[in-house]
């Protein structure tokens, strides 16, 4: 085999392994923060240092077999999962008659998930009704929690915490961090309806 020959093989080679390195890193924090796992929660339960973790994650460096084989094993997936190349995300349709509806205070408020309410996740997503010139009180979420709610119909008041009460009519937005006390209140005779969208802090259910 000629000089030239190797060194494009040899090239080729380190080529792919770089490409490996990298998928398997992208796939890693993927998978963790999907898991709700913080790098500090999985290398606790992987027995993986943190350092290692984050490493591999940036793709500074290619795990072992070992090492791969603890972290799969810590998150509940086979080896082949960290290092495949992803595929396209599937759609997933949440039908209105599927949905997941959760009812309090006599039915008067209600929260709908729009998304697959199995599994764990940093964002959730849900569309709020609150019945006519009712407050509903939500006692505080865990540390970091954020919410960021919009006025679809109606007009509602919104108060977090000891922060002063915010009046939102159609159209309008806040965002507040829900690990305080927090309460929303229709002031109008017909029902209100907001979207709600909650962010978790990264480690929140660790």
């Amino acid at each position: 085999m000629a000089p030239d020959q190797v060194l494009l093989s040899g090239g080729e080679a380190r080529e792919t392994a770089d490409e490996i390195t990298a998928q398997t890193g992208q796939n890693l924090r993927r998978i963790r923060t999907r898991r709700g796992y913080s790098l500090d929660r999985l290398a606790k339960i992987a027995g993986v240092s943190r350092a290692m973790l984050g490493q591999i994650e940036t793709g500074k460096s290619s795990p072992t077999l070992t090492i791969l084989s603890k972290i799969a094993l810590a998150l509940g997936i086979p080896c082949a999962a960290l290092i495949a190349e992803r595929g396209e995300t599937p759609i997933v349709a949440v039908p209105r008659a599927k949905s997941k509806i959760l009812a309090s205070s006599d039915g008067r408020f209600q929260t709908r998930a729009l998304f697959p309410f199995e599994g764990e996740r940093k964002v959730e997503f849900y569309e709020l009704r609150i019945a006519p010139h009712h407050t509903e009180n939500a006692d505080a979420h865990q540390h970091g929690t954020v919410e960021n709610l919009v006025v679809a119909q109606g007009t509602v008041e919104i108060i977090a915490g000891r922060q002063a009460p915010h009046i939102l009519g159609e159209g309008d937005a806040v965002i507040f961090d829900a690990d305080v006390p927090h309460l929303y209140r229709n002031m109008t005779g017909t029902e209100a309806i907001l979207y709600l969208v909650t962010t978790y802090l990264e480690d929140v259910r660790v």
